[in-house]
């Protein structure tokens, strides 16, 4: 039906007859002379119809945007003056002889270009008009030119794809699982997987050595703007590996991608400890390109009056925080009564600040609300300690350590943003030497990555001071994202059980995981990976700043498909071969 794409259409064709198939992007009647831009997935073209074809004009004449055309004509060059040097068919046209409408189509709900202003709920309802955007082909264009270069990549390095089970049972991973009723297992219920990471761990102990799947994931959680309830990622698996091992094969593919999408190096991926990366950024994912720093001051802080900086200043699960912000103090009130409210979001109580009008005289030349709770010697010493100058601003952040590292934390992206301070490109790193365990709000514990992760040391030691163990990890990131988490696994089944038992899951290990333990006693090798999220990695790459835009059929933050109104109720029919009944509440009537 056709004999080239509408994107292909050059100057090397000029005088060729060529036949085209497309949707109408725009419609515009000059004088007479119809142009028509036909849009395929690799372009834009411009087609003429003027009144000499009788036929074919008259058909153009009754075209409207979004139809679906067939068109035969021949390309010449575009006239002097109208040459457009942004669009790769610019210099030429096609004088169309001929034109067939294959389907008419409804007036679009919004603009199919650059200049659609569509709310994300209207683009979604009708997310199959959306994709004809160019810039959203564009993004599924590169996102498909990434998943191939992965795979060839890690197939030349000898890793081979192996496809594990989507329908499982529920594991401990860190959020909700989706749930599958059984028909034939009446009352019995499948799990879609969080990961695949127990499929990939016996894989390891049934001889493949090295493994690696563009795995489909499912994860019923709380969503944000970089989450989906379903996503991919990248899994990779090997044997007989140590960190450096896995650590060194994902640089190399990701440095491979952003050159050969991108054309960007992306240099060194400086390594970080956990505890350093808490303590100078108050998160576990740095953004490296922003140089503003965290600063402890708790120890100037435990003899002081004022009680909001005194009482986290003495309390262990606490902390207290200075942040310079260079160039601050220009910040309005009403600025910073802005980032009060910010820092509420993460449970702050408030924001304390200081503005550094004139460092040389003294407390006189500094403005704010809590100096005169404080001692001058003490503020000073806070000053010179983060390396206060004129014209800067300092806040503070005082309260239970989680909150102090998300609020601050947040505090200083925002500020990097917002000053001009974060430096545009790419800086990756590596976060390290993890914690093992968390301790819940109950009292718990919850392992950081996933309870298959191996500690550094003995099952022995482990038990003695659960919180204290490190974890053989590596999260790698990349601007501020968390790009993927890995770590060597336990392939011994004392240390699995002791974690286990670190975790108070009793009986229950058994019950969920005896297959794993069992398979552990029969020669597991050595082993790690690492998952990559493929959704976060093209987002970054294509430049957008929500993982919907990269994803063909993406669902809303509330997890719901608008397009297909899923998910939806079911009949009785149905629900009764299931073996289930729903519940629903009664409304109350109204007194």
């Amino acid at each position: 039906m056709r004999t080239h794409y509408c994107g292909t259409i050059t100057s090397e064709l000029t005088g060729e007859q060529v036949e085209l198939t497309g949707w109408v992007h725009r419609r515009r009647d000059h004088g007479g002379v119809i142009f028509l831009d036909v849009r395929d997935r690799t372009g834009i073209v411009q087609v003429v119809y003027d009144p000499d074809t009788e036929g074919p004009f008259a058909t153009a004449e009754s075209v409207r945007n979004e139809f679906v055309l067939h068109v035969k004509g021949k390309v010449r060059p575009r006239p002097e003056g109208t040459v457009n040097p942004d669009m790769t068919t610019g210099e030429v046209e096609v004088l169309g002889l001929e034109l067939e409408i294959l389907n008419a189509a409804a007036t679009p709900p919004f603009q199919l270009d650059e200049h659609s202003e569509a709310g994300e709920d209207v683009r979604l309802r009708y997310r199959y008009l959306d994709l004809r955007r160019p810039e959203m082909q564009q993004r599924l264009q590169t996102r498909a030119r990434i998943t191939s270069i992965v795979r060839s990549y890690l197939e030349e390095q000898g890793y081979w794809e192996v496809e594990t089970p989507t329908l499982s049972r529920t594991t401990p991973e860190g959020a909700r699982d989706y749930l599958v009723p059984s028909r034939t297992h009446p009352g019995q219920f499948f799990a879609l997987p969080q990961s695949p990471q127990i499929y990939k761990q016996l894989l390891m102990m049934s001889g493949f050595d090295k493994y690696y799947q563009i795995a489909r994931c499912y994860r019923d959680e709380d969503l944000r703007h970089d989450r989906q309830p379903e996503f991919t990622q990248v899994d990779i698996e090997a044997s007989f590996v140590t960190a450096n091992d896995i650590m060194s094969l994902t640089e190399g593919m990701l440095k491979s991608l952003f050159v050969e999408v991108l054309g960007v190096e992306l240099g060194e991926f400086p390594i970080i400890a956990w505890d350093d990366a808490m303590r100078d950024y108050g998160s576990d994912r740095p953004d490296l390109r922003n140089p503003l720093k965290l600063v402890d001051i708790a120890d100037l802080m435990r003899e002081v009056e004022f009680k909001v900086f005194n009482g986290p200043a003495n309390d262990d699960k606490s902390r207290v925080v200075a942040l310079r912000a260079p160039g601050g103090a220009k910040l309005s009130r009403k600025v910073i009564d802005d980032y009060t409210g910010f820092v509420a979001r993460y449970g702050a109580k408030g924001l304390a600040y200081i503005k550094v009008n004139e460092l040389a005289s003294g407390v006189a030349g500094l403005q704010s609300p809590i100096i005169k709770f404080l001692p001058e010697d003490v503020v000073l010493k806070v000053l010179e300690r983060v390396g206060a100058e004129d014209g800067d601003v300092v806040f503070f952040g005082a309260d239970r350590k989680g909150i102090v590292n998300d609020a601050i934390g947040a505090l200083r992206n925002e500020l990097g943003r917002e000053l001009g301070l974060t430096r545009d490109g790419w800086a990756p790193c590596w976060v390290v030497d993890w914690p093992m365990f968390s301790e819940t709000k109950d009292g718990g514990l919850a392992a950081e990555h996933h309870p298959f992760t191996k500690p550094v040391g003995s099952p022995e030691a482990l038990l003695e001071n659960p919180l204290a163990a490190k974890a053989d990890a590596y999260d790698v990131v990349l601007n501020g994202y968390e790009l993927g988490g890995g770590s060597l696994r336990v392939h011994d089944e004392r240390m699995q059980s002791a974690i286990f038992e670190a975790m108070k899951m009793g009986a229950e290990a058994q019950t969920k995981f005896g297959f794993l333990l069992d398979a552990l006693k029969f020669g597991a090798p050595p082993h790690g990976g690492i998952a990559l999220g493929m959704d976060r990695l093209v987002m970054l790459m294509t430049g957008t700043q929500a993982i919907r835009d990269v994803i063909a059929f993406p669902k809303t933050q509330s997890a719901a498909d608008l397009m297909m109104a899923a998910p939806s109720e079911v009949d009785e029919q149905q629900l009764r071969e299931l073996n289930l009944r729903v519940r629903r509440e009664e409304k109350k009537e109204e007194s």
